[in-house]
């Protein structure tokens, strides 16, 4: 299976320097689709925060940056199945192959791949500020044509670029536990209750991820699951890993390029973790970041920032809608 990522062959002409301090798997969407220079504020490898599984649609790309996921990286689902108390409906995706996929084994295929295709990686370092010729790193002035900021939902560089505040923020509150048990289902499946979301992604032919999203901030995972009385029962007596929680925020910017700063990833926003899509807009943006800097014009990438966030956007609006 090809996890595809797109990038501008022109742009090892050009001078990027890329500050990824936050998601590990932006850090490799970032790297994977620039030539540059990218800088990682934890030492790898790292303890990774909550997310569930990423799926979304591939992307073409030149098959010399292509990174090839197998079987035995995750487990095969075929679509999306929704269930509540009063019964279930599900869909297949119309098209391609999809693997569910534990976010430290996909991070540590970006960053293999990443190597091999000789992307320089300053691990460990911080960017401390931004000037208008590049970027300043532990204090040590680096030119850089473009600065690509992937510094998490809270980013600080973002703020200092004058990129922000945002236009609007949603906030939910994120569980996940992995299971020990194999997959019952084909789908990944998603239930309702009236506390919330708990879905469950195949990420092994062993080993289920179960999410739970709710907007009620003084709930935790073990607490929700009577809630759900069906997961529940299937997962009785398997054994488990500890629960990682973080915030699930939808976040509009009015703007996610400056001169020479461009945000990807959650710093350019993000959308509720119900929709499944957050590093499916990584990677686009990613697409669409590196064509707009090919052209040495970062309001193209504005442009279709916006573009790519719309359908994301209301799938949330639509979906909480009934929340």
């Amino acid at each position: 299976m090809h996890f595809s990522l797109a990038w501008a062959r022109r742009l090892r002409r050009q001078s990027c320097y890329a500050y990824t301090p936050g998601d590990p798997c932006t850090t490799g969407c970032t790297i994977l689709t620039f030539s540059c220079v990218v800088a990682v504020r934890p030492a790898w490898p790292q303890q990774l925060r909550l997310a569930p599984p990423a799926f979304g649609s591939p992307l073409p790309t030149p098959r010399n940056r292509r990174l090839t996921l197998h079987p035995t990286d995750g487990a095969p689902f075929a679509g999306i199945r929704f269930i509540d108390a009063s019964g279930a409906v599900e869909s297949c995706f119309a098209k391609g192959r999809s693997l569910g996929v534990r976010r430290t084994v996909l991070h540590d295929r970006l960053i293999r791949r990443a190597d091999e295709i000789g992307i320089t990686i300053r691990w460990g370092v911080r960017v401390s500020g931004l000037s208008p010729s590049g970027v300043f790193i532990d204090g040590e002035a680096v030119r850089s044509q473009f600065v690509v900021c992937a510094d998490g939902e809270h980013s600080r560089l973002r703020h200092l670029a004058g990129l922000a505040p945002a236009h609007r923020v949603r906030r939910r509150f994120g569980f996940r536990r992995h299971y020990h048990v194999a997959p019952w289902s084909r789908w990944v499946e998603v239930y309702w209750s009236d506390v919330g979301q708990m879905y469950v992604t195949p990420v092994a032919p062993d080993q289920l991820c179960v999410a739970l999203i709710t907007r009620r901030s003084d709930l935790r995972f073990d607490k929700a699951l009577p809630f759900f009385p069906e997961l529940s029962r299937r997962l009785s007596g398997a054994a488990f890993t500890r629960v990682k929680g973080a915030v699930s925020a939808t976040r509009k910017l009015r703007q996610v390029q400056s001169e020479h700063v461009a945000l990807i990833g959650e710093a350019s926003g993000s959308v509720d973790a119900i929709t499944g899509q957050g590093l499916a807009l990584a990677f686009r943006q990613a697409v669409a970041l590196a064509n707009a800097m090919q052209r040495n014009n970062l309001a193209l990438y504005e442009k279709a920032h916006r573009r790519t966030a719309r359908l994301p956007h209301v799938m949330a609006d639509l979906m909480l809608a009934m929340d």
